[in-house]
């Protein structure tokens, strides 16, 4: 997978949006403004994911392409590289769990209001 499907399959997802509050290098994509998914538009060959702390262990374990994520709280992040031994179905996955993480932390109003959107 190229970052450039890794953002789209981001962007496609219900009332995600995509800033740079970091730097120019640095593109965060949030459902709600709360962060889900980062590409790392200077390696151009990264994306950082939330994931539940034992899975996130069980990933970095079982592929050589995914890390704890530089910069990030390692026990929730995970880096994965796009070039490595993950296929686009896994990484297609690994952004939906990051989703569900992400909605698992919202208060019952923010997910009502989550729900309602189109």
């Amino acid at each position: 997978m190229d970052i450039e499907t890794a953002r789209e399959y981001c962007l496609n997802k219900k009332g995600a949006t995509e800033c740079l509050p970091f730097d120019d290098t640095s593109l965060v994509i949030k459902i709600m403004n709360k962060m889900f998914a980062l590409i790392d538009l200077e390696s151009a060959n990264k994306i950082f994911v939330k994931c539940d702390p034992e899975y996130a262990l069980e990933l970095r374990e079982r592929y050589s392409a995914i890390e704890g994520a530089y910069h990030f709280n390692k026990k929730y992040w995970n880096q994965i590289f796009l070039d490595g031994d993950v296929d686009d179905k896994l990484i297609k996955q690994l952004i939906d769990h990051s989703i569900e993480e992400v909605l698992k932390k919202f208060t019952k109003k923010m997910r009502a209001e989550y729900d309602a959107l189109p």
